[in-house]
């Protein structure tokens, strides 16, 4: 820009200058967020989880994760296990497991599921997702 640059062009040139200055700060707040909404990569997760049976007792839950989620395997009745997401369907919470009364419980809104899944109450739009469950001996395999 040389010295006898006009108004005009110095107004321009601010412009310009303050317009990219916003872009890269408005990239910068907008970059986490893009992050959080996007899926999850699953390309090196494990496709099957294996537990072992002893981790999981008659009426309790055993939390852990399934393709980089949070998941629960539940052994409602003797040889009877059920794996979900442990995710409420509600806003992405993790749900806990609440022995005394067999469900779980959102932390958030105090969505209530099933040991199946199903919502028992609160805001939650739809039941946990399920996983497919497979006996291999001592193992449990989910997925």
């Amino acid at each position: 820009m040389s010295a006898s640059a006009s108004p005009n062009e110095r107004r321009k040139f601010l412009g310009i200058l303050l317009g990219a200055i916003g872009a890269i700060i408005a990239g910068a707040f907008a970059w986490p967020l893009v992050r959080f909404l996007s899926p999850n990569n699953k390309g090196g997760a494990a496709q099957q989880v294996k537990i072992p049976k002893e981790k999981v007792a008659v009426g309790g839950a055993h939390f852990f994760s399934y393709q980089g989620r949070p998941a629960v395997l539940l052994e409602p009745e003797p040889g009877q296990y059920v794996a979900l997401s442990a995710v409420c369907t509600h806003l992405g919470c993790i749900v806990k497991w609440v022995s005394d009364s067999q469900e779980f419980l959102c932390p958030c809104h105090g969505g209530r599921f099933s040991p199946a899944g199903q919502v028992l109450g609160g805001p939650p739009p739809k039941p946990l997702t399920t996983y497919a469950v497979k006996l291999d001996g001592e193992t449990i395999l989910v997925g």
